[in-house]
């Protein structure tokens, strides 16, 4: 979604290598940075090293990276973080690729991501075919892009020999894609780089947006469990997929506010072994998604309810015959959360756009940044430049026209946020 942010930003003005703020107007500091000639270097990098740029997107999307299964990609990526000259390169416990490009002071210290993983399973075909500008292969686009991006970053800095005011981090992370949980940044923001990071930038996907509301979820797989039995000899035990009937018809009904826009779905359900059989359990996996707290934590009590109601129904309804018995186990946790409009990194991104002729487009997700604004750390995703379709799928494509847009955008946006 876009909006106009003129009025809402407050105003960024660089004097010296400070940054203040006043309330005058839009942000400027993306245009008071382009008056650095080193600055307008490594812009100059980035889309002269655009080729090289994306030959990386494909070779490193050419290295299979299934859910929970990321270290082959992950050790390319460090080796490539050691080749860009980062300082202490490392690849922490949870599997993420983190290394430091030292600035003039530690603090403030900026932490740009992108993330490693990707949906697809063990055995899927990665290679890349390319047709002119378009590139094709699972993906290409999220998040081979942001894993390029990141490095052309690293490259363009080196390159104009552009010294950040503060420290700036890279990483590939781990666990960004769905039952990986954000397990990957939630280890650096809890661990890794605990208490070491001021503002947070991911690269995620093809595009010029910026997502600056995280959009949480809740995903729990519910398992109604009894003894089963034959259908004819054992029939009166409590039925776990008649529970389970009883629990989605409930579930169907459930209110929730339009906005905030909360919603909950029922993906999968199972179990059962013929049809000649009661079944000895029958499961569901639930999502349910909301930017605001309060409205995913009503959705979530409301989902409980439900099961509950669910059970008992089924006891009864067979005077506690094979009485069935629940798990509720909580598969993901995304936290929700949001850096402001007006606040001073969502104004940098604003002033950036701007300075590059960007039409600013701020919206909402479920990305890595999630956990950093639930912890009211700034923090905001950018997409990665060029034209993405098919995420998530076999037929994934990115095409790469003007893609070095979005790796321009990257690096002013790095030196915007690791000012002081």
């Amino acid at each position: 979604m876009t909006r106009t942010l003129a009025a809402a930003c407050l105003a960024l003005v660089l004097t010296g290598s400070a940054v203040t703020f006043s309330q005058e107007g839009a942000a400027d500091l993306g245009s008071r940075l382009l008056q650095d000639p080193a600055i307008k270097l490594a812009l100059e990098s980035a889309r002269r090293n655009e080729p090289s740029t994306i030959q990386e997107q494909i070779e490193l999307c050419e290295v299979a990276a299934p859910p929970f299964k990321e270290d082959a990609r992950a050790q390319l990526y460090k080796k490539k973080f050691e080749q860009l000259g980062l300082k202490d390169v490392r690849i922490d416990a949870e599997g993420n690729v983190v290394g430091d490009r030292p600035g003039q002071a530690e603090r403030p210290r900026l932490l740009f991501t992108a993330h490693l993983d990707t949906v697809f399973p063990e055995g899927t075909d990665v290679r890349v075919k390319r047709d002119g500008p378009m590139l094709r292969g699972p993906g290409i686009g999220d998040n081979c892009r942001g894993l390029a991006v990141v490095l052309a970053v690293i490259r363009a800095l080196n390159e104009a020999k552009v010294t950040t005011p503060g420290t700036v981090s890279f990483a590939g992370t781990v666990g960004e894609e769905g039952l990986g949980d954000l397990r990957g940044v939630k280890r650096l923001f809890n661990d890794t780089l605990k208490g070491q990071v001021d503002r947070f930038v991911a690269i995620d996907g093809a595009g010029l947006g910026i997502t600056n509301v995280a959009v949480g979820s809740l995903r729990y797989r519910t398992t109604f469990k009894g003894p089963g039995g034959h259908s004819y000899g054992a029939f009166g035990n409590a039925n776990p997929i008649h529970a389970l009937g009883r629990a989605i018809a409930r579930i169907s009904e459930l209110q929730v506010p339009a906005k905030p826009k909360t919603t909950f779905n029922v993906g999968r359900i199972g179990g059962g072994t013929s049809v000649n059989s009661i079944p000895f359990e029958g499961w569901l996996e639930m999502d349910m998604r909301s930017a605001d707290p309060a409205s995913l934590q009503a959705v979530d009590t409301q989902y409980r309810r439900a099961i509950d109601e669910a059970l008992a129904d089924e006891n009864a309804r067979w005077n506690q015959r094979g009485r069935l018995t629940v798990e509720n186990t909580l598969v993901g946790n995304r936290p929700a959360g949001s850096t402001a409009e007006d606040s001073p990194l969502v104004c940098a991104a604003v002033s950036v756009d701007q300075a590059l002729s960007i039409p600013p487009d701020l919206g909402e997700g479920s990305t890595d940044a999630n956990v950093p604004m639930s912890m009211k750390i700034p923090a905001i995703t950018i997409d990665g430049g060029g034209r993405g379709t098919g995420s998530h799928s076999l037929n994934e494509a990115f095409d790469t026209t003007d893609s070095w847009k979005g790796t321009q955008r990257a690096v002013l946006l790095a030196i915007a946020a690791s000012q002081k």
